[in-house]
């Protein structure tokens, strides 16, 4: 497993990023793409149908983009089978392993400014008000869900990389190492990276 100074041993062409719920997949996964020329596909808009419905093509979706040469999308939905589809295929997997409290403050804001703004997310779907933070089922609150599964991308990846060898795993720790490896990838391809959205200072 790479740190955040570690040299890649090659320049990868489909890419994972995991991390737990408001550690930044998302725009991590943009960005990443915007900078190597990746396509990204956000995998959340291929589950969810409108009214929150799964779709039943969601793995058949999954499998089509992954047999493609070039992509970056979120490692999400394990339990669905993604796992079994996206692994084998990629080349790098990226680990957002930040402190709690730094995601704990970016999914509050995150819900707070979806709940209240309703913007719209995927196939018409917006974020329930912001009452559902006070809900205790973490099916019906994101925050309770992220209080819930914040351990299991540490208890998941030994296995991931017992059973994927092939599988370079990078491990960033804080916002400002993945600034830092950011650069380092943009300085080792002249490539050009998209600014981060401004946050509130992070400690």
């Amino acid at each position: 497993m790479l740190s955040a100074d570690d040299p890649l041993p090659f320049v990868p062409s489909r890419v994972l990023v995991a991390g737990v719920s408001g550690s930044g997949k998302t725009t991590l996964a943009r960005r990443l793409g915007q900078m190597a020329g990746l396509r990204h596909v956000e995998i959340d808009g291929l589950f969810h149908g409108p009214d929150w419905t799964p779709r039943p093509r969601f793995l058949d979706d999954v499998r089509a983009f992954a047999a493609d040469e070039r992509w970056v999308t979120e490692w999400q939905y394990t339990s669905k089978g993604t796992d079994a589809i996206l692994a084998p295929r990629a080349q790098l997997a990226i680990w957002l392993d930040y402190p709690y409290p730094v995601v704990r403050r970016r999914l509050v804001g995150r819900t707070l400014a979806r709940g209240i703004l309703r913007r719209e997310l995927w196939n018409g779907n917006r974020e329930k008000g912001p009452w559902n933070m006070l809900r205790r089922d973490p099916e019906q609150n994101i925050l309770a869900w992220q209080a819930a599964t914040r351990h299991t991308w540490a208890e998941h990846f030994p296995a991931i990389e017992a059973e994927f060898p092939h599988l370079v795993i990078v491990r960033l720790r804080h916002p400002r190492e993945t600034e830092r490896w950011l650069r380092r990838q943009a300085d080792a391809s002249g490539a050009s990276i998209a600014p981060p959205k401004r946050r509130s200072r992070e400690r």
